[in-house]
């Protein structure tokens, strides 16, 4: 049921036979001379997020592609170090984001709320997309007691598809990355529809890398953990997920051609600010870190004010 290979509209093709890519972890960023590369860190075991926050250079091996989309992207042998790190996908290779709500049962319990029967989707704007190591702007429009965060495991498609089932919905799995499902929750409860309050520029912190499926071949093992000015708020794991990464990925696909680089966020575990007592929002000034087990690593960002 699954289409892949050929040439696609983002000009980069997929060899029949690679499952894998080359790279284990994938980074983005713009190097000391302003250009954009990516590649994998040379350090195998460093947190790329913590690293950038506490000024450690992070060493990178240099690929011949700039996206982590493209299976037949080589080393150059080139090492670089990263200046600014980018979102591991960029917006336009990810475009709208998909996104599932509540898929968590800790969290459904926490929000008092029926495990659903069906995953619950809704659509991010492509500007939502940012880098791992920027602070969060609040827009004007977001007031100081609605900013909430949500520490979610990204789901990133490495080749084009549609109509998946179930069982070969994981051979379209490129790879894992941190995701922060930023939301204004005033907003959210104004209307049904989340994807304003949920759709704000900058509202999708992703990154700081990419770990490849070969990695982590099952997302059920990784740890979800959100800390805010150091106390942990959010500490969970993807085993307590309702719906499945496959089950995500097949029922997402349904009708609908996924690309390359298209980015799926798929819940958050308990924790959430709106869910505290008294409720606990972001405010300028707050340091927050939003982390994944297993390589994923941790998004360091500040929050301030547009």
């Amino acid at each position: 049921m699954g289409i892949s290979n050929g040439p696609t509209e983002t000009g980069y093709r997929h060899t029949p036979g690679a499952k894998y890519p080359v790279w284990k972890r994938w980074v983005r960023f713009k190097g000391i001379d302003g250009n954009v590369y990516g590649g994998e860190p040379v350090d195998a075991d460093i947190d790329v997020g913590e690293a950038i926050a506490q000024n450690v250079e992070v060493a990178v091996k240099i690929m011949t592609s700039t996206s982590a989309m493209d299976y037949d992207a080589s080393f150059t042998g080139e090492i670089k170090v990263i200046d600014k790190l980018l979102s591991p996908v960029s917006q336009a290779e990810a475009g709208t984001v998909r996104c599932v709500g509540l898929n968590y049962k800790e969290h459904a319990a926490e929000m008092k709320l029926t495990l659903p029967n069906t995953p619950t989707i809704f659509l991010k704007a492509s500007t939502c997309i940012a880098s791992a190591s920027e602070p969060i702007l609040l827009p004007s429009n977001v007031d100081y007691d609605e900013a909430d965060y949500e520490v979610e495991l990204a789901i990133v498609i490495g080749k084009q598809c549609k109509n998946l089932s179930v069982p070969e919905a994981a051979d379209y799995v490129l790879g894992y990355a941190v995701a922060n499902d930023v939301t204004a929750r005033k907003h959210q409860e104004k209307t049904s529809q989340w994807s304003y309050a949920k759709g704000m520029d900058g509202f999708c912190p992703l990154g700081p890398c990419i770990v490849s499926t070969e990695q982590v071949p099952d997302a059920s093992v990784l740890k979800l953990k959100t800390s805010l000015n150091g106390k942990i708020m959010q500490n969970g794991s993807a085993d307590d997920m309702i719906f499945s990464i496959p089950e995500i990925v097949s029922y997402v696909s349904q009708g609908h051609t996924l690309m390359p680089g298209t980015v799926i966020i798929t819940g958050t575990p308990c924790g959430i600010g709106v869910s505290q007592s008294p409720p606990r929002f972001l405010q300028p000034g707050d340091q927050l870190r939003i982390s994944i087990s297993h390589g994923l690593g941790t998004q360091v960002c500040p929050i301030a004010r547009d």
